[in-house]
C-alpha cells in the first residue's frame, strides 16, 4: 500500500504542469556578483512570460541577457540599472 501511495505521488508531482525554480540565482564575473531573486521577480511581476517567452524554461543568467532584458525591464519598472546596483563586489 506504501509503494502505491509513494507511485501516486511521484506521478501527481511529474505529471503536474508546474515550474519549479531556485530561489535565488548568482552570476558572477569581474565586475562583482549579479544576485537575481527569482521568488520576488515572480511575486513583483506576476507574470512568467515577461522573462520567460513562451513555455517557462531555465534562462542562462549572462552579461548579454542581463543587460539587454534585465536592464531594460528595470528602466521601465524603476529598478537597479547602475552597475554598483547589480554588481556587488
Amino acid at each position: 500500500m506504501k509503494k502505491l501511495v509513494i507511485m501516486m505521488m511521484v506521478l501527481a508531482f511529474v505529471g503536474a504542469n508546474v515550474a519549479i525554480a531556485a530561489d535565488v540565482v548568482t552570476y558572477e564575473n569581474k565586475k562583482g556578483t549579479v544576485t537575481f531573486n527569482h521568488k520576488a521577480h515572480q511575486e513583483k511581476l506576476d507574470d512568467c512570460a515577461k522573462c520567460h517567452e513562451g513555455e517557462p524554461v531555465k534562462i542562462e543568467v549572462n552579461k548579454v541577457y542581463g543587460h539587454k532584458s534585465c536592464k531594460s525591464c528595470h528602466k521601465e519598472m524603476n529598478g537597479p540599472t547602475k552597475c554598483n546596483e547589480c554588481h556587488v563586489k
